[in-house]
């Protein structure tokens, strides 16, 4: 029997653990990952109108910084920001400049310089209109690339950055034929770190389409190999990694994979929330385990 059998026990933790996971740090976490975390909360319905009022604050900020005209255009279209056309024409100007210059490299590699510096130029595109969320031109540029990349490794980087902006726009159909292209091209080959990192994309992919018995088997694989900071940090892969345990794996699995394994008890400490729920929800499960044997 699963621990999913308990899961009535364990609702309050649950939403004590989502409460606090905020307060992990985000460490080197993509930033614009860490944006479409704050959009995400904009619409959610435990999310308290003030704190709302303040996350608009901190994306608009944001989106000015980086001068993220598509994304901003975009979420004025669904009433998400307040439509600033005077913002948007100057945040589009500078869009235009930037975009000028990159295509000046472009053009100044393909007349002067070798391949590779070619496919480097046009990669810095791809990125800026990855940066400034135009999803589109993002995805029309990674193509470009792609038919000017040769090594396999690279060619995996750009599934990589695909991969982000289908998280961050949470395409799921982008997501999944990412994955399976990226499944494809390490049968050509490929290392164990970016083999390692697909595991965790995968994982994350499971996890938000429901199939947390495919996304505990994936984190669980990449505990001791994990480096996929780009997506959150390793406190946060090993938040993903219990919670999707809880829920797929018997009681003694649990023990053994979770509760007692060395690359969870590195890290736990610095998630006493997490650390306590396992433990007394652990100790409940072991309490009713030896009534039901009792009784038997």
């Amino acid at each position: 029997q699963t621990l999913f059998a308990y899961l009535p026990l364990t609702q309050i933790f649950f939403l004590q653990l989502s409460n606090s996971h905020g307060s992990i740090a985000e460490g080197t976490q993509q930033p614009r990952l860490v944006l479409a975390n704050k959009i995400s909360l904009l619409t959610h319905p435990d999310v308290q109108a003030m704190e709302k009022v303040a996350r608009k604050s901190d994306i608009l900020n944001s989106i000015k910084a980086h001068n993220m005209a598509p994304l901003y255009e975009t979420l004025a279209a669904s009433s998400v920001l307040h439509l600033d056309q005077n913002l948007l024409d100057s945040m589009r100007a500078c869009n235009n400049e930037e975009l000028t210059k990159l295509d000046e490299k472009i053009r100044d590699a393909e007349e002067n310089l070798v391949e590779s510096e070619v496919r480097e130029a046009h990669l810095a595109k791809a990125l800026y209109f990855i940066k400034i969320g135009d999803k589109v031109k993002a995805l029309d540029q990674l193509k470009l690339t792609e038919s000017k990349t040769v090594a396999l490794g690279q060619k995996m980087d750009l599934v990589f950055y695909t991969l982000q902006l289908g998280f961050f726009y949470m395409d799921f159909d982008l997501i999944s034929k990412s994955i399976d292209k990226a499944n494809k091209l390490f049968e050509e080959g490929g290392d164990w770190e970016r083999k390692s990192r697909l595991k965790v994309y995968e994982g994350l992919f499971c996890l938000s389409t429901r199939d947390f018995k495919k996304a505990a088997s994936l984190f669980l694989d990449s505990i001791s190999t994990f480096t996929t900071y780009e997506l959150f940090p390793y406190e946060t892969f090993i938040f993903y990694t219990a919670l999707t345990s809880i829920i797929t794996l018997d009681r003694v699995s649990f023990k053994k994979k979770v509760v007692d394994a060395p690359e969870i008890l590195t890290v736990i400490d610095k998630m006493p929330f997490l650390s306590e729920f396992l433990n007394s929800l652990y100790t409940r499960i072991s309490s009713l385990h030896l009534v039901d044997s009792r009784n038997r």
